[in-house]
């Protein structure tokens, strides 16, 4: 989930107030894969995947831009880089009924992109799934285990979410009911503009929050939100599954909390990273040791394999 608001000032983001985030440089070529409701957009690095390909999954309200700052390292250390938008955000169409947001149907997605991607490139291929990605990946690896070398929660949870971004959440129909996805942006806006992170973002990265919001489809927003606070705990049966597993966090993760994903890993008896000076999204919070944990795991993960 990408949404604003943060702890107390409680961890020192690494990255810097004029960084561009999500508009960082890379090398990653538009295109599209095909969905079970239309197209979904998606940056692909390209190249020969001499290590492997890896396949990056966004969250709620976010989108494939989210792993910018991974892309251009990714490639140079030899992977092939594809992240994608799911249906409904951002530059990928969707339908409008919310119940084709569930996290079986978003599953079905990913898994669509990664025959694609096995048929493209062959092995190995190591999927990693961001916050609700997190959940929705899930899905794919308990449908079609066979696909995938490895499996990364990267800031993702056992089953619904709780707490304060739940909370959030549940105000979110309200809102959609009286103004629409841009009322939802405004009213966040007005939470972000409390944070004092927030307002040192840079002015083209909140730009292209803005822009990328909007773009949300209102449905989408509705099945998305639905499917994260009911999700049931699912980790007996991925702990089953067999893949080397990861589950990687900020310090200060503010969605599920990283104790719970502390727990979650030993459940799991997963490979489990604690990301320094990040909050949610270590991937542009602390992009460099976020890189680290991820080449670290994948080399021995394709190793195993």
């Amino acid at each position: 989930m990408v949404m604003p608001g943060g702890p107390d000032d409680i961890v020192s983001l690494a990255i810097a107030p004029d960084d561009l985030r999500q508009l960082a440089d890379h090398d990653a070529a538009h295109r599209t894969f095909s969905g079970g409701a239309g197209p979904l957009a998606a940056l692909d690095t390209g190249g020969e995947a001499v290590r492997g390909t890896t396949l990056l999954v966004a969250g709620y309200t976010g989108s494939k831009e989210d792993f910018a700052p991974l892309l251009r390292p990714l490639c140079e250390a030899g992977y092939r880089v594809v992240a994608i938008d799911q249906r409904g955000q951002y530059e990928s169409p969707g339908p409008d009924d919310p119940s084709a947001y569930s996290v079986e149907e978003l599953g079905r997605d990913v898994v669509a992109v990664a025959r694609v991607l096995r048929e493209e490139s062959g092995e190995p291929l190591h999927l990693l799934g961001h916050s609700f990605g997190g959940l929705v990946t899930r899905a794919a690896v308990l449908a079609e285990p066979g696909l995938f070398t490895s499996f990364t929660l990267l800031g993702s949870g056992p089953g619904q979410l709780r707490g304060r971004r739940a909370e959030l959440l549940d105000h979110l129909g309200p809102l959609l009911e009286a103004g629409g996805v841009k009322l939802v942006h405004e009213t966040l806006e007005q939470v972000a503009m409390t944070d004092p992170k927030a307002q040192a973002v840079p002015a083209a990265t909140r730009e292209f929050y803005s822009r990328r919001f909007l773009r949300n489809s209102e449905a989408g927003l509705r099945g998305m939100a639905d499917a994260m606070l009911n999700e049931p705990d699912r980790v007996a049966e991925l702990a089953g599954v067999g893949l080397p597993l990861l589950v990687a966090h900020g310090e200060a993760d503010d969605a599920w909390l990283p104790h719970v994903q502390a727990d979650m890993a030993q459940r799991l008896g997963a490979r489990h990273e604690v990301i320094l000076n990040s909050i949610h999204s270590p991937a542009v919070e602390n992009p460099a040791r976020t890189l680290e944990v991820l080449l670290d795991f994948w080399a021995d993960a394709s190793a195993a394999s």
